[in-house]
């Protein structure tokens, strides 16, 4: 994909920021438990998604084969998870504000790359960029790289990676943390969701007031 000339790049996570995979992961869950004869929670993984996979397969194989598993997930994922996801609202929105403003819009995520590429073309859902497989400040090494001014997420592990960034941190409440996790967590402005993204974003490209909303 070609990029765009900018002046500035925000960042956002993909689970839960700007798609719920909440459907597609438990489903995979469900089938996974079926092929490996072990038992998981679907609906209590999906309720903590933002971690990296391995620590979820933690809580329910054993430490010497949670490696196994974590590649057997993403040999499936794409037959059961990509299909029943949706876009979060607003998701559409939050990139096209960015990119009409003339910035850069990427995605920074914990997921699996291929598997947030996967997502993301098959919602139409074209960011300048996916960078995947970083978790909480890890996320601050893709931030910095793509200068990115403004980080989007739902998880307070979001909030420390925009932190470390030295990025102003944007929380959404869609995903397993709430406002006051988010607010105590560091996070400068909190949104109910994407649909309320590109208002605050005029508002902070143009005089920064909206900064800690």
């Amino acid at each position: 994909m070609a990029l765009i000339p900018f002046s500035f790049a925000v960042g956002f996570d993909l689970d839960m920021t700007l798609i719920d995979s909440r459907p597609g992961i438990r489903e995979c869950y469900r089938a996974l438990a079926d092929r490996t004869g072990t038992y998981i929670d679907a609906d209590l993984a999906v309720s903590r998604l933002g971690p990296p996979l391995g620590e979820e397969l933690a809580n329910w194989f054993p430490a010497e084969r949670v490696e196994e598993v974590v590649e057997l997930y993403r040999e499936m994922y794409p037959e059961y998870a990509i299909t029943p996801t949706p876009a979060m609202p607003g998701a559409r929105e939050a990139i096209s504000a960015v990119r009409e403003a003339g910035g850069r819009a990427i995605v920074v995520t914990a997921k699996y790359e291929p598997s947030a590429k996967l997502h993301l073309a098959h919602l139409g859902i074209e960011p300048d960029a996916v960078i995947g497989g970083l978790w909480a400040e890890q996320k601050a090494l893709a931030l910095r790289e793509h200068e990115a001014a403004v980080y989007v997420g739902d998880h307070v592990g979001d909030v420390r990676g925009a932190r470390a960034a030295g990025a102003l941190s944007v929380a959404v409440t869609g995903g397993p943390c709430d406002a006051a996790e988010l607010r105590e967590a560091g996070a400068d402005v909190i949104l109910a969701d994407l649909t309320e993204f590109p208002r605050w974003f005029s508002d902070y490209r143009s005089d920064g007031s909206a900064a800690r909303a």
